[in-house]
């Protein structure tokens, strides 16, 4: 029996109302494909680079598949057809061949050029997955060879200087001041580019861009940084937004340690498509079980536009949901970092022990997942003294209540991008506490029926009476009535809409093909 005394019967029926109504979108997304995911396929097949003005090649193939046939077939035998009938081996040169508009793409309708068109994309892909399979033994080598961090929850910090030279040294620097996961955050409104960057940049928004030169980069120094402080340090980046199957492609490549990757993010926050989002995050989350990468959900989002004590079993909702997509995608519990945050008004009388019940509710729901514990950020006024004393009751809160990743709190939130002195402070921060608290979170057992048992059992009966009322209504349905984060989003509007093609009979994707049968 857990610390809260939950019903066993409502959590069950809490799971499964969340596989009803997470259902019809699986469906959905096995149906219907997009832009991004047949980029992805052609991003494991070979094709790299980008041309003269920074528009990937992958890109240019794909709307010229696009233009010539559709993507209700995929784009992997048109192009594999269209390769064997140039008489070339290179999917970029290709690429270039189509951009420059002296290929054209068919459909082929004799059965011994589909079978020759398939097998070759399969080769290629397999290759490409082949890679990811090598970079996931790699890690294994090096996390033996180094060690994991000593303790949990692992401290996760961020880094965003806009400039991937300027991110790396501060990185090193976080690592060695205590820092076992660096992530990079991306810069403003990459999510809604429907391409990725080519190259190293230096010239991000409130962040650097999200690219394969860039991960490869910052994987190297970090690399570096675990031989000199002995133990492996992992690195987080983004699979989200308009390009969210090429960014877990680009990240497994490379040996990303961890993706922010939520069901639902890009929808609320971003106005993408609904029916673009599950369908691009249903393959993107088959790559990173294959990779063996961490994904971080999204549900703290919901508490920065939603009250947090209202607004509490939403975010229940949306990790059993999250989990569900998560687990059908082949994603295992060890893999399955779901996100809830530190967000109730400090000024509330009890805030403390809400926050208590909140986080306890989530470590016993979901007790092998490596839960992502967020900081505050609503209700940080540009105090530093009270911001960094409401961070220690942050971190207090993590380690009474058994997390698996923190992410360190900054006193200045919302008044300047942090200082390596901000971020100094805020380390020590969280050290003191939990070298402090140590192992606490084994003698914290809250009062049987006291305030804290209440106040989860209570959340949980709330989110499934949410979670009954979406099998009802639909979740596409409860996404367009601003069930989530107060954002409503209907189903057949959104950024990426034009992006999204029902499969065809004879619709072919190698790689789904190879990750569900080798999930």
């Amino acid at each position: 029996m857990g610390k809260l005394d939950l019903d066993p019967e409502l959590v069950r029926r809490a799971r499964a109302l969340a596989a009803r109504a997470g259902r019809p979108v699986v469906d959905l997304a096995r149906t219907h494909t997009t832009v991004s995911v047949e980029r992805a396929v052609l991003r494991l097949a070979g094709v790299r680079g980008a041309d003269p003005d920074g528009i990937p090649w992958v890109n240019h193939l794909v709307e010229a598949v696009r233009a010539d046939v559709g993507l209700a077939h995929g784009a992997a035998v048109p192009v594999f057809h269209a390769l064997a009938g140039q008489g070339l081996d290179d999917v970029t040169a290709l690429a270039q061949k189509a951009a420059a508009g002296a290929v054209r793409f068919a459909v082929p309708d004799r059965r011994a050029q589909v079978t020759a068109a398939r097998r070759a994309a399969k080769r290629a892909t397999g290759a490409g997955l082949k890679r990811i399979d090598a970079r996931r033994a790699e890690r294994e080598r090096l996390v033996r060879r180094h060690g994991d961090p000593p303790r949990r929850p692992w401290i996760y910090l961020i880094v965003a200087t806009g400039d991937i030279r300027e991110d790396i040294p501060q990185a090193q620097a976080a690592a060695r001041a205590g820092a076992d996961v660096i992530a990079v955050i991306r810069s403003t409104g990459q999510s809604l580019l429907d391409y990725v960057p080519e190259g190293a940049t230096r010239e991000g928004f409130a962040g650097t861009y999200a690219t394969q030169e860039n991960f490869r980069l910052m994987r190297a120094a970090l690399d570096e940084t675990s031989r000199e402080v002995g133990r492996y340090v992992r690195l987080t980046n983004y699979a989200s937004g308009l390009c969210m199957p090429e960014m877990a492609v680009l990240a497994g490549l490379e040996r990303l340690d961890m993706m922010l990757n939520d069901s639902m993010y890009g929808i609320l926050f971003r106005d993408i498509n609904p029916v673009r989002t599950f369908v691009d995050q249903r393959f993107s989350r088959q790559v990173h079980a294959r990779a063996g990468i961490i994904i971080n959900t999204g549900e703290d989002n919901y508490l920065t536009t939603a009250d947090a004590v209202d607004a509490a079993h939403t975010v229940t909702v949306s990790q059993l949901l999250n989990e569900y997509f998560a687990h059908e995608a082949g994603l295992g519990d060890a893999l399955l970092g779901l996100g809830h945050a530190f967000e109730i008004n400090p000024d509330l009388p009890e805030s403390f022990r809400m926050e208590l019940a909140h986080a306890l509710l989530a470590r016993e729901l979901f007790p092998d997942a490596p839960l992502k514990w967020m900081p505050p950020t609503k209700h940080m006024t540009g105090d530093v003294f009270r911001g960094n004393l409401l961070d220690g009751f942050f971190n207090l809160a993590g380690a009474l209540t058994g997390q698996g990743i923190l992410l360190v709190g900054m006193m200045t939130e919302a008044v300047v991008t942090p200082w390596l002195s901000d971020r100094d402070i805020a380390l020590q921060n969280v050290r003191y506490v939990l070298d402090g608290a140590g192992n606490l979170h084994e003698d914290f057992v809250p009062a049987p029926g006291g305030f804290i048992q209440q106040r989860a059992s209570r959340v949980l009966a709330e989110a499934v009476r949410l979670l009954e009322r979406i099998v009802g209504d639909t979740l596409l349905t409860a996404i367009g009535d601003g069930t989530f984060g107060i954002m409503k989003r209907p189903a057949d509007r959104g950024k990426g809409r034009d992006g999204v093609a029902a499969h065809a009979e004879d619709y072919y994707n190698p790689v789904t093909e190879a990750l569900e049968a080798h999930p």
